[in-house]
């Protein structure tokens, strides 16, 4: 008897498979690879949404568990992916310099949000206003960790490579039946895959397309993440990601021209160098319209449960949403009722009910 079976080996069925195994639990991870978004994603992890200049949701929690969460995993796979580095948003004019000390005076910034400019200039990237720089920021390397960590499942044979068949699972009041195996609780971690889930399909699971290039500039010398209306990682030899767009109509994995296009002009605008465009990736995301994560148990299934809607948080918010997920599981401690799938009233009072 398995104590968990988890669907899906993104950032959310990693982070839940390493903090069941840090708690001394059986588990067996499917996944397949009809879901790339945690593999191609930027990484990137801050503390402010910028565009709105507020503070992530609990995001000095997330930011400790993060931490920890990450260390930890690097210590056991013997392998760096946990990268901190400053993120410099790029000022365009007084205005927006003083927008960002006004936000930096606010109690719960203050600590995020660096009061001292950036005046370091780098020759590629004009910036006569300056920039200012996040605090608490970074990236993980999130298609090492993904690859690594299924590795690592394979090595422990807990690990099956295979597309779930949700025709094959038996539901009994102590615990489910996939094939041959038997657990008491299954977490479904399947990002924008939840459509085709029938026990989870009819929470509003949204999806948004991103697209991500990795180009080659060696005159761009940078070794900070700079954003702007796109953000530039530098990930080591030359090579940067750059990214991500925003498409809530395209629900598939393709890149698009016109994807790289809007990446190309955003970046022409922001830097003055030459570049190679080496790799285009393109993933939807798991998001979610009220921008929150979604975290419960089946409305009548009690031991089928879901964690889903990290969206582009999701190297941030996995360790903590899996943690608490985990700690209701084993401890009846109460899901905040912010991620709660409870707040869905619809799919709660009837979860086949199309909304």
């Amino acid at each position: 008897m398995l104590d968990y079976i988890i669907v899906g080996s993104g950032l959310a069925g990693i982070a839940f498979a390493e903090t069941a195994l840090n708690n001394d639990k059986n588990i067996l991870v499917i996944s397949d690879t009809s879901q790339n978004s945690s593999i191609i994603a930027g990484g990137l992890y801050n503390p402010v949404i910028l565009k709105r200049f507020s503070e992530v949701w609990q995001a000095s929690e997330q930011l400790g568990i993060l931490t920890e969460f990450y260390s930890e995993l690097e210590k056991k796979l013997t392998l760096k992916f946990d990268y901190r580095m400053p993120l410099l948003r790029k000022f365009y004019s007084v205005e927006e310099q003083n927008n960002w000390f006004t936000a930096s005076d606010k109690p719960n910034l203050s600590k995020f949000l660096s009061t001292n400019l950036i005046t370091k200039k780098w020759e590629a990237i004009p910036s006569p206003h300056n920039f200012g720089e996040v605090l608490y920021s970074g990236y993980v390397d999130t298609s090492l960790l993904v690859n690594s960590y299924q590795h690592y499942l394979i090595s422990k044979e807990c690990f099956h490579e295979e597309t779930f068949n949700y025709t094959d699972l038996i539901i009994n009041n102590e615990f489910v039946t996939y094939k041959n195996f038997k657990a008491k609780n299954i977490v479904f971690a399947e990002g924008f895959g939840m459509l085709l889930n029938p026990f989870f399909n009819k929470l509003p699971l949204d999806g948004t397309k991103g697209e991500l290039l990795l180009i080659k500039a060696p005159k761009l010398n940078l070794d900070v993440i700079v954003k702007s209306s796109i953000f530039i990682l530098p990930v080591g030899n030359d090579l940067y990601k750059v990214g991500a767009t925003y498409n809530w109509e395209d629900k598939t994995n393709i890149p698009t021209e016109a994807g790289k296009k809007e990446l190309i002009d955003n970046l022409k605008e922001l830097i003055t160098c030459d570049f190679e465009i080496i790799e285009h990736h393109a993933g939807v995301r798991p998001t979610v319209k009220d921008r929150r994560p979604m975290l419960g148990a089946h409305p009548i299934y009690k031991n089928l449960f879901v964690l889903n809607g990290l969206g582009t948080r999701g190297v941030m918010l996995a360790p903590a949403m899996a943690k608490m997920l985990f700690n209701h599981i084993e401890k009846q401690d109460e899901l905040n009722p912010y991620v709660d799938i409870k707040r869905f009233k619809a799919f709660a009072s009837n979860p086949y009910h199309n909304e």
